[in-house]
C-alpha cells in the first residue's frame, strides 16, 4: 500500500473527529449548550493549553501529540488531510516509514512547543495537525523543489495553474510569517506553530539528506491554500 503511515495518520484523525463531540455526529454529545460545553471541554482535555503546559504536569507534556490529532471543524480537517496527503506520501517514501512516522510527530511536538512557550500565559486551546503538517511542507521544499504542484489563487479567480515548489511553498510560509505578525494576543489561527514546523521540516531534511542528490519526481498536484491549525 503506498505511503501507509500517512494514510494511517488520515484515518486516524478522522476517526478521532468522528468519535469527539464536534463532529456532531454521536447524539450522545447533546446540543445547544451542552454540546458546546462538551467541545471545550474536549479542546482543553486533548489540546495544548499553554498556561498549564509548562506547569509539569505528565498529563500536560503529552497534549502536544494528541492535539495532532484533534480538530475544530470539518474544514479544518479536510483541509489539514488533504495537505497532508498530497505532500506527505511523496515525503514518507523518501524518508521511509520509521523515519516519517517520528519525524512527523517530533516536528509536531516541538512546533506546538514553540506556540505555547510564546503565549505561555494563554489559556486557550490549541488543536490541530498544522505544526506536524508544515514539517512535511518544509521537508517537501527541500526534498523536491522542482515538484509542480497545482494552486488555486483568489486574486485570480481561483484558477488552477502550476508552480513549482519552490515558488509555492515559499509563497505559503511568507503568508504565514505575515498573518503572524498581523495576529492579536490569543489568535485563532496559530501562525507561529505553522512557521515553526515549517523551519523545522526544512531543517531537518536539509541535516538529514543534505550530502545526497534530492529526487526530482513527476509533477504532483496539491492545493495552495491557508492551513489552519
Amino acid at each position: 500500500m503506498p505511503a501507509p503511515v500517512t494514510c494511517a495518520l488520515i484515518v486516524l484523525c478522522g476517526l478521532a473527529f468522528a468519535v469527539g463531540p464536534v463532529s456532531g455526529l454521536d447524539p450522545v454529545h447533546g446540543t445547544g449548550e451542552r454540546l458546546l460545553a462538551a467541545q471545550q471541554a474536549y479542546f482543553r482535555h486533548w489540546g495544548v493549553v499553554p498556561a498549564e503546559l509548562f506547569e509539569g504536569s505528565a498529563r500536560a507534556a503529552l497534549t502536544p501529540v494528541t492535539a495532532l490529532f484533534v480538530h475544530g471543524s470539518w474544514v479544518h480537517l479536510l483541509g489539514n488531510m488533504l495537505f497532508l496527503y498530497v505532500f506527505g506520501a511523496m515525503t514518507e517514501e523518501r524518508m521511509g516509514r520509521v523515519q516519517f512516522t517520528l519525524f512527523y510527530v517530533g516536528c509536531g511536538y516541538l512546533s506546538l512547543l514553540g506556540y505555547a512557550a510564546a503565549n505561555a500565559a494563554s489559556e486557550q486551546a490549541l488543536v490541530g495537525a498544522s505544526g506536524a503538517i508544515s514539517a512535511v511542507l518544509g521537508a517537501f521544499l527541500y526534498l523536491f523543489p522542482g515538484a509542480r504542484v497545482t494552486s488555486l489563487l483568489p486574486f485570480l479567480f481561483f484558477l488552477p495553474l502550476r508552480f513549482p515548489a519552490w515558488v509555492v511553498l515559499p509563497f505559503w510560509a511568507a503568508l504565514q510569517w505575515l498573518a503572524a505578525g498581523q495576529s492579536a494576543q490569543g489568535p485563532q489561527v496559530a501562525y507561529l506553530a505553522h512557521l515553526v514546523g515549517f523551519a523545522l521540516g526544512f531543517g531537518y531534511a536539509w541535516a538529514r539528506f543534505g550530502r545526497t542528490t534530492r529526487v526530482r519526481p513527476a509533477p504532483a498536484p496539491a492545493p495552495e491554500g491557508e492551513n489552519q491549525p
